[in-house]
C-alpha cells in the first residue's frame, strides 16, 4: 500500500513525537534530575509534550525495553529501580563490552577523539573541584561513550548510552557519594594506557574503574525524591538538549 504524503508525514510526525518523550526521560535519568520510581503519569507526560496518551504509551513502551521505565498492569509506568542483580548484570555487561572497545583502540593509531578526550578530562578535574555532582555524573558517563564513538561503530554507542543510563539509575538508588560515580584520575589512567599502546594495561585499568564504581554501592536503597515538578525536569533537560 502506498502512503499518502500526508499520511507520511503524520507517521514521520508521531514518531517524532515518541523520540522526544523517550529522549527527555532519557536525559533526565542519565543527568540523575528524575528519581528512581517517579511515576510518569500518562495524562502529564501527554499535557507536557502536547500528544496523545497512545503517542506517551509507545513513548513508555520503548523506555520499559531499555531498562529505564518499569510498566506495571493498573498501576502505570514508573522509572525504574533497579535490583541487586540488575545492577550486576549491567556491571557485566560494561565490563564485556568496555574492555574489548579499549582493546580495540589501544591496538591501533588512536588520534580521532584525542583531542576531545583531553579537554574532556579537563572538564571533569573542575567539576570534581567544585564539587559539582550533576556535571560530573554527566561527564563521567560521556567519557565512556567518547571512548565507544572512537570505535566508528554506531550499535556499540547505542548499546553503551543506554548501559551508561542504566548505571546512572543505579548510582543514583545505591551510590553513597561523588566518588562512587567516578574515583578521582582514573578516565586519565585508562586513556594513557591507549595513548601508549598497551592494549593489556587499559583493560586492566578499565576494570578495575567499573569494579572500583559497583564496590562503592550500597546494599540499602536511598529514599530521595525528586524536588522539581515532572515538567519542569523533562522540559529543562529538553531546552539543554
Amino acid at each position: 500500500m502506498t502512503l499518502k504524503k500526508t499520511e507520511i508525514y503524520r507517521t514521520s510526525a508521531g514518531v517524532d513525537q515518541e523520540n522526544e518523550i523517550v529522549e527527555a526521560i532519557f536525559n533526565a535519568v542519565y543527568n540523575q534530575r528524575i528519581s528512581p520510581g517517579t511515576k510518569l503519569g500518562e495524562t502529564a507526560l501527554g499535557e507536557i509534550f502536547k500528544v496523545s496518551r497512545e503517542r506517551v504509551r509507545r513513548a513508555l513502551f520503548l523506555l520499559s525495553n531499555k531498562g529505564i521505565v518499569d510498566l506495571h498492569s493498573n498501576k502505570g509506568a514508573f522509572i525504574s529501580s533497579p535490583s541487586e542483580k540488575d545492577s550486576r548484570e549491567v556491571f557485566q555487561a560494561r565490563e564485556i563490552i568496555e574492555a574489548g572497545i579499549v582493546r580495540q583502540l589501544a591496538a591501533k593509531n588512536f588520534e580521532s577523539k584525542l583531542e576531545i578526550l583531553r579537554s574532556h578530562l579537563k572538564e571533569e578535574d573542575q567539576a570534581r573541584s567544585d564539587w559539582d555532582r550533576p556535571k560530573l555524573v554527566r561527564l563521567s558517563g560521556e567519557f565512556h561513550i567518547i571512548l565507544a564513538e572512537a570505535t566508528n561503530n554506531s550499535l556499540l554507542v547505542e548499546t553503551l548510552r543506554e548501559l551508561v543510563t542504566r548505571t546512572s539509575l543505579i548510582v543514583a538508588l545505591l551510590g553513597d557519594n561523588i566518588s562512587t560515580w567516578c574515583p578521582d584520575h582514573e578516565h586519565e589512567l585508562i586513556l594513557s594506557a591507549i595513548e601508549k599502546g598497551d592494549p593489556d594495561l587499559a583493560e586492566k585499568l578499565l576494570l578495575e574503574h567499573l569494579k572500583k564504581i559497583r564496590r562503592g554501592l550500597s546494599l540499602t536503597p536511598k529514599v530521595s525524591r525528586n524536588s522539581l515538578a515532572l515538567q519542569e525536569i523533562l522540559i529543562q533537560d529538553t531546552s539543554n538538549e
